[in-house]
């Protein structure tokens, strides 16, 4: 069977509800349009306004309008070096501009693939809560002062400087595989 002969056949129950007698529905709204309209009740009264100003923060207590979730980890200070093969790691981790992703672990990011224009190479690396960096060599990423070195396809490669029990700073490579996921 044709689609057309089907939607005709469809249709045609429609045909018989078409009526062009409207006298039933005009005078239906001339009914409604008749009736006298109800009174509206008063509006109930307004209390005034109290003001309330909060003065537990003078007391020492938390302010209940700061965050507990977002507090930012304290960065671990920098002491001055004990001898000068330890100075250079200790000029970088001060002067360096701090970046997005150092305030997350490093077993926290993700990479999720790459990005190539022309000669550049970026990595996609995302967060545990979803959002998506894009980061190139040199770039600082983990709470160790991890500087990116190389950018492959499957892994992006980093540099840590951490303390040692000793109180020194050494370097330490790290590698951020490209996840499957």
């Amino acid at each position: 069977m044709s689609p057309v002969l089907v939607g005709c056949v469809l249709l045609l129950p429609l045909a018989g509800c078409v009526s062009k007698d409207k006298s039933d529905l005009e005078k239906y709204v001339e009914d409604v349009l008749a009736r006298k309209g109800g009174q509206i009740q008063p509006l109930p009264p307004i209390k005034p306004y109290e003001r309330y100003i909060y003065q537990s923060a003078e007391k020492g207590l938390r302010d209940p309008f700061q965050s507990f979730l977002n507090e930012e980890p304290k960065k671990e200070t920098v002491e001055a070096p004990a001898n000068e093969s330890q100075k250079h790691f200790i000029d970088e981790m001060q002067t360096h501009n701090p970046e997005e992703l150092e305030s997350f672990e490093l077993d926290s990011l993700r990479m999720v693939g790459i990005l190539q224009n022309n000669d550049e190479l970026w990595g996609i690396v995302k967060d545990n809560a979803g959002t998506v960096h894009r980061v190139q060599v040199g770039n600082y990423m983990g709470r160790n002062f991890g500087r990116i070195t190389t950018i492959q396809e499957d892994k992006i490669e980093l540099r840590e400087i951490i303390k040692t029990p000793q109180g020194n700073y050494e370097e330490r490579q790290a590698t951020l595989a490209l996840s499957e996921q």
